[in-house]
């Protein structure tokens, strides 16, 4: 029955006995309820300004369960030491590989993800307990993007996972006997101590020490077997060692044991031996010189293009094992050994190109200054149109130019209207300039300026004068030189108008006016240039925003081309006309006679007289979404 309830029961517990259901808990407690340790973790966040080692966290002895892990990948890189300043991962600013390193008592597990996909960062993982104070950092490079940390502190007084809480000395220990020797009498009471987390009073068992035994046993305790007697003719002796932990760098060996006749020395089964008395091996060091020095070589970097030819990068450091450490020495060590390359180039995908779609289109204009345009298009190496950004945006050709037809007909330059009326009151008048010249913008088929000549006087009038006092300043005399700086006289008398005719007073009843100068300086040449412009030229578009252009001019008084005209006075030559929405015509009789006329717009057949009677409506819609395109390009 008891055979056969094991065959149906074949677990084990973490109390070692078959069929238990005890499991440890997070503490590491075997049948704990998580009550016995305290979880530490956090996520550092602080924003760092100053490059290289910043202190994360401190990992206090006899942790457990650590887990140090950057939240999201970045150029930083994470860095541990023990207290005593020794390094332990990425110390000295010198990058170890991903791996498993040695320190504190405990070994860490060092990850770095080098996918280019890949979004996780570092990580640090180790069991523990640690056996001394660990200091984890970051080598900062760019922004923190966040390190969480997390670990376990077993509480002081809780029962030694080492024995399972049930188990007392003595007792059977998974089906079996143990063996126990003497102990003092002071182990034989149990101490009290009290719970941090209930309060209450808990017990904890006494460790059992070699060579030790309880002087009495519990009623419940099975009495342990002695072991038969040996004689004294056989002993143990040592007939070796083991071989090296490893070929170099500082390995590891025990001495091997073995039962023998203490005459003859010949080996004999164990059993002849008592197992009590035999040398527990203890190691010794072997092969402690250095093993041969080798290139360490990283992961290759990501290209440093998304597409076309770039370049990726690794980092190959000189290494050397000791005591089952790996260390950078000088590179001068591995020079017995081709260096490995450290750049590459790397291609991730063709890059996309660009494609002119369309021929120039027609002149915007029947002669003169306008503008044409074609189609131009970015599409990727498997021939899909995308994205603009896609493509170098610096190589993109053209798609609006200029384009000059020739010279138009003759047309009338005109310069703007003087701002001061020629009278200060009453009426007077404002002139311009008016010329006949070649015009290359206007579309007018016209061979000469014609008889319609633009007036170049319009009246003006400042009001009144009836009453008022004023300084009247007569004409300028001529100038006291032909050419150059001279000086003209003219008279300057205080007036009073009164309809019709005025009366000369006494100067100082103007006093109160600016007196107007009677001499000023002449410069009779050169004489300057003006901006001549001519007249708007058709809308290029009679809806939906078009533009008109005129030709504009500086010409100096002899009317010759002339480059002294004020740039900041420049007429426009070019500004939007008909700005209002299109309004299509709609035609009773334009309609499609098909129910598939897409397929006709898809493969662009509107072209063909046909498929343009046959698909009418369709055909319309789509030229007029392609001339409003244009006229807002």
């Amino acid at each position: 029955l008891f055979v056969s309830k094991l065959l149906l029961s074949p677990s084990i517990g973490c109390d070692d006995y078959l069929g238990s259901d005890k499991v440890a808990d997070k503490c590491g407690i075997c049948g704990g309820d998580n009550t016995g340790c305290k979880v530490v973790s956090g996520v550092f966040k602080h924003t760092l300004t100053n490059l290289g080692y910043h202190k994360i966290v401190e990992i206090p002895e006899g942790a457990i369960k650590i887990n140090i892990t950057e939240m999201s990948k970045s150029n930083n890189y994470l860095a541990l030491r023990s207290r005593s300043g020794r390094s332990i991962i990425n110390g000295n600013w010198a990058i170890d590989r991903p791996g498993r390193y040695e320190g504190g008592g405990t070994t860490f597990t060092y990850k770095r993800p080098n996918e280019i996909s890949s979004t996780a960062g570092e990580s640090f993982l180790a069991d523990g307990p640690t056996d001394e104070i660990l200091d984890v950092y970051m080598i900062h490079q760019q922004p923190n993007p966040g390190i969480h940390y997390k670990y376990i502190i077993p509480e002081a007084n809780v029962i030694s996972p080492q024995l399972p809480p049930h188990r007392r000395p003595g007792e059977p220990f998974n089906g079996q006997l143990e063996l126990t020797g003497g102990t003092d009498h002071e182990d034989e009471n149990l101490h009290r101590e009290t719970d941090t987390h209930t309060g209450q009073a808990t017990a904890t068992f006494p460790v059992i020490q070699p060579g030790r035994f309880p002087s009495h046993q519990p009623d419940n305790q099975v009495p342990a077997v002695q072991p038969p007697r040996r004689n004294r003719e056989h002993n143990w002796k040592q007939v070796g060692t083991t071989e090296c932990t490893t070929s170099c760098g500082k390995g590891l060996r025990y001495p091997i044991f073995r039962c023998v006749n203490r005459i003859s020395h010949e080996e004999v089964s164990e059993s002849y031996c008592d197992t009590s008395t035999k040398p527990t091996p203890e190691e010794e060091a072997c092969n402690i010189f250095p093993c041969p020095a080798f290139w360490d070589i990283g992961e290759w970097s990501e290209c440093s293009k998304t597409c076309g030819l770039g370049m990726q990068h690794r980092q190959v450091l000189c290494r050397q094992v000791y005591a089952n450490r790996t260390l950078m020495v000088q590179q001068y060590r591995c020079h017995h050994l081709e260096k490995p390359e450290t750049t590459s180039t790397c291609q991730l995908k063709i890059c996309s190109e660009w494609q002119i779609q369309t021929e120039w289109t027609s002149c915007s204009v029947p002669c003169g200054v306008g503008q044409r345009t074609r189609d131009v298009k970015c599409v990727s190496n498997l021939g899909d149109i995308v994205d603009d950004e896609e493509c170098n945006m610096k190589l993109r050709p053209n798609d609006i130019e200029n384009c000059d037809m020739g010279p138009c007909a003759k047309s009338w330059f005109l310069t703007e209207w003087s701002d001061r009326c020629s009278a200060d009151c009453g009426a007077g008048v404002r002139t311009r300039s008016v010329v006949c010249m070649t015009n290359h913008v206007s579309s007018l088929p016209l061979e000469g300026c014609g008889n319609n000549r633009p007036s170049e006087t319009i009246s003006c009038d400042n009001g009144p004068c009836v009453g008022k006092v004023e300084w009247f300043a007569g004409s300028w005399s001529q100038c006291s030189i032909e050419c150059g700086s001279g000086t003209q006289q003219r008279e300057v008398i205080c007036i009073r108008k009164t309809e019709g005719s005025f009366d000369a007073l006494n100067p100082y009843e103007c006093s109160f006016l600016e007196r107007p100068p009677s001499q000023q300086s002449c410069y009779l040449k050169p004489c300057g240039a003006k901006w001549f412009n001519t007249e708007w030229s058709t809308c290029s578009k009679s809806c939906e925003g078009g533009f008109r252009v005129r030709e504009v001019r500086c010409l100096s008084d002899d009317l010759t081309p002339s480059n002294q005209c004020d740039p900041q006075f420049k007429p426009e030559e070019k500004e939007p006309c008909n700005t209002q929405d299109c309004i299509p015509e709609i035609d009773e009789n334009c309609k499609d006679k098909y129910y598939n006329c897409n397929v006709v717009v898809q493969a662009r057949l509107c072209v063909y007289t046909y498929y343009k009677t046959a698909c009418c409506a369709s055909c319309t819609r789509v030229a007029n979404r392609q001339s409003g395109f244009l006229g807002r390009r």
